[in-house]
């Protein structure tokens, strides 16, 4: 279990954490999330001991091991295998002792405690971990140093989970991965065996992985049980509470002030007024719900050309003499949304990168529009930025020889008007960076956007106002992206970038997902060949799988929009018990106590479409395991 008690950091002047407070379940697996800057990664930081709060305390249990990854990471000589393997610490120092021991008593005990920490499955635990992360055996046996640093974060990554520390903290995991990483990390973390603090913000990462969320804004903390989706239900329940509280309020601070103006002169009612001002102290003013106006995308729409944009006829994409992908075959319409699919290394970025007229062709041909223009994001764009300028002086450059107002004009598309235009970018969060780089590549309203990961470093409500922005852009869209949530919501065809060419998909991201779980490499490898299973039976037992996730997804779907609906009505019988006024006429009639009533089965109903919801969640779980 993990305590949180009244922890405040202050940093820089600024109050990250005010007094923030939380008792986080034994074995819970809870996804910590809030907006870009509210400080998720210094309570990570808090409870991994590397940063001292100015007040209160993380506590374990005593004997607790905490892991957490390292910022920089992991480089050198050693190979990915030897680096997970020592992550294990117990493990490696006695495996050192054993070799060196003479003492036959003391061997004895150490022989005894390998075999009681399972020593000898360890090679093929890291292995298997490994391999899930993306790394096949050639790779497991390569020099750190001639990895990238995504590819040696996941060594991290892969150490970190080898160790299976008592409280795992992990930020952003997913941020290194493709899709068919974070699939693997999700079942792993289902079955992980102690408590998992997990920062993230993508949806169907938490609500497959997550059974608690810890919401943080405004210093503080609040806990709410289920995944993303519950949370988001709760949430806004929560925010029409606290709006109709606040509607309460101001009617009755308007009361006392009206009561006290007209009676304090009054020597009859003197007293009254004074303890009516004194009951206008104490009101309490009720919090406002956030709403950013700096939240923004808008993506400026371009001008019509004709189909179409792109034509691949039997390209080939490389680097030097070292040909990537080959036999290209691919085109590119005005309203194309494409999600390019595949494993990291499989060439989804080359393939970005042709598209984007950054390679030329090896081999084959690409005739594109010769009006066309091209918007294309990539991380190493926002890493580029300067950070001693500010976004007005990064657009005035980009956009040379355009009026000043046509300049704050597309700043302000993105959410950087007045003070925000000019703050330096350093002083930037990482999604405001990112929202910096899409304004700059949008200037000059492009035919086609190539997104590469734009969601690293996005807050779920960034994320989703990205997802809205894509969908009223009257351009094309090439996506890659591991969110799955954005890729189900923007893209309309998908792209699969696999053993050395890219053609299209034909499915869904649902049946993408079951053909990367049928797949199964580690299962193929250690498994397949004993058991004699042959392709064509995989691919059964994944179509019959996914006819019947299909089938439980109806039932959850139904159960969800139940629970939606019953909730819609308590919200409104709530309404009709504090503010009967603003109720709906059919229950401005009712009296409190049928009101009461009412809520109360309400209350019996709402709970069985939970278990329903919850039963049919959990049976979609082991379908997919």
């Amino acid at each position: 279990m993990l305590n949180l008690s009244d922890i405040t950091v202050r940093l820089g002047g600024r109050t990250i954490l005010d007094g923030a407070t939380a008792k986080l379940p034994p074995r819970g697996r809870v996804g910590l999330i809030g907006r870009n800057g509210a400080g998720k990664s210094t309570l990570v930081r808090v409870v991994a001991g590397q940063l001292e709060p100015d007040g209160g305390e993380a506590a374990m249990p005593r004997g607790s091991r905490i892991g957490y990854i390292a910022q920089e990471a992991p480089a050198g000589q050693a190979t990915p295998f030897e680096t997970v393997l020592a992550a294990d610490t117990e493990r490696a120092a006695l495996m050192v002792e054993s070799e060196a021991c003479s003492d036959p008593q003391r061997l004895a005990e150490v022989h005894d405690r390998l075999i009681a920490i399972e020593a000898h499955a360890a090679p093929s635990r890291a292995a298997r971990i490994l391999v899930g992360l993306g790394f096949d055996e050639e790779a497991q046996h390569r020099p750190l140093d001639s990895f990238s640093g995504g590819w040696r974060m996941r060594v991290a990554l892969a150490a970190l989970l080898f160790s299976q520390p008592d409280l795992l903290l992990l930020d952003e995991p997913s941020n290194h991965l493709d899709l068919e990483a974070v699939l693997w990390l999700e079942d792993f973390l289902r079955s992980y065996p102690a408590t998992i603090l997990l920062v993230s913000h993508e949806r169907d990462f938490l609500n497959n992985v997550v059974d608690h969320i810890l919401h943080l804004s405004g210093g503080k903390l609040t806990l709410y049980p289920g995944g993303y989706d519950a949370f988001e239900r709760q949430r806004a329940e929560r925010q029409a509470q606290i709006a109709s509280a606040r509607e309460k309020q101001k009617a009755e601070r308007e009361r006392l002030q009206d009561y006290i103006a007209r009676n304090s002169a009054r020597a009859s009612t003197a007293k009254q007024a004074q303890s009516r001002a004194k009951a206008l102290a104490k009101l309490q003013p009720i919090a406002e719900l956030i709403d950013d106006p700096s939240l923004s995308f808008d993506f400026p729409n371009p001008d019509e050309l004709r189909p179409p944009l792109i034509t691949l006829d039997l390209a080939s994409a490389g680097y030097g003499e070292t040909e990537i992908l080959r036999r290209l075959n691919l085109r590119i319409d005005p309203d194309d949304r494409i999600a390019l699919l595949g494993r990291n290394g499989n060439g989804k970025t080359t393939l970005a990168r042709l598209l984007a007229a950054q390679l030329t062709p090896m081999a084959g041909s690409m005739a594109a529009s010769s009006r066309m223009k091209v918007g294309y994001f990539t991380q190493y764009q926002v890493e580029e930025l300067d950070p001693g300028e500010t976004p007005l002086q990064h657009m005035t450059v980009a956009m040379k020889g355009a009026s000043p107002a046509a300049v704050r004009a597309q700043l302000g598309r993105f959410g950087f008007a007045g003070p925000k235009a000019t703050t330096e970018v350093g002083k930037l969060s990482g999604g405001e960076r990112a929202r910096l780089a899409l304004a700059l590549i949008t200037r000059d309203a492009p035919h086609l956007l190539i997104l590469d990961e734009p969601t690293n470093h996005l807050d779920v409500d960034a994320r989703e106002a990205l997802v809205q922005a894509l969908n009223a852009y009257s351009g094309a869209v090439v996506i890659v992206s591991h969110d799955r949530h954005m890729l189900e919501m923007t893209a309309d065809r998908l792209v699969l970038v696999d053993q050395g060419t890219a053609r299209d998909f034909d499915g869904s991201i649902e049946d993408y997902i079951g053909f990367v779980l049928a797949k199964d490499p580690v299962a193929a490898r250690d498994e397949g060949a004993a058991r004699g299973v042959n392709k064509k039976d995989q691919r059964k037992a994944a179509a019959e799988a996914r006819e019947k996730s299909q089938e439980l997804r109806k039932q959850a779907r139904a159960a969800e929009q139940q629970l939606e609906r019953l909730t819609a009505e308590r919200s409104a019988i709530d309404q009709a018990m504090f503010d009967p006024k603003a109720a709906q006429p059919a229950l401005a009639k009712l009296t409190m106590t049928e009101l009461m009533k009412r809520r109360a089965e309400l209350e019996d109903r709402i709970a069985a479409a939970e278990g329903e919801w919850l039963a049919a969640s959990e049976a979609l779980e082991a379908v997919a395991v």
